[in-house]
């Protein structure tokens, strides 16, 4: 499975961006999609899971509050909103799949992305 993530960028703490996680072959609906982020000097970690049934889930409710995952099935493509961005949101953001359940462990996942950067600053 191929996955090209987009939609990076600079932006003003309290802002939003919208990522993008396509596929150019695949027909991403029946996969289960993670999306991760690393930041600078720190671990890999989950921001959120959807299923390919549609259902999306958060590993922390501050997550929760700020992002949504969606799927558009239509444009093979599922989404990351991120709304009121902080500082400690700048990473390096991937999408992912290839899993059987929905996991916020990123070494289930065997499918990745290229990276796409999140940078937010002033």
């Amino acid at each position: 499975v191929q996955l090209q993530a987009s939609g990076g960028g600079l932006v003003q703490p309290g802002g939003s961006l919208r990522l993008s996680c396509a596929a150019s072959r695949e027909t991403l609906d029946i996969y289960n999609i993670g999306w991760f982020r690393q930041a600078p000097g720190k671990e890999r970690e989950a921001v959120a899971c959807v299923s390919s049934e549609g259902r999306s889930t958060y590993p922390l409710d501050s997550m929760k509050g700020r992002f949504t995952i969606s799927r558009d099935n239509a444009k093979n493509t599922v989404y990351l909103q991120m709304n009121s961005l902080k500082p400690e949101g700048t990473a390096v953001y991937y999408c992912a799949t290839g899993v059987s359940r929905l996991s916020y462990t990123g070494d289930s996942y065997p499918y990745w992305s290229q990276e796409t950067l999140v940078t937010v600053s002033s």
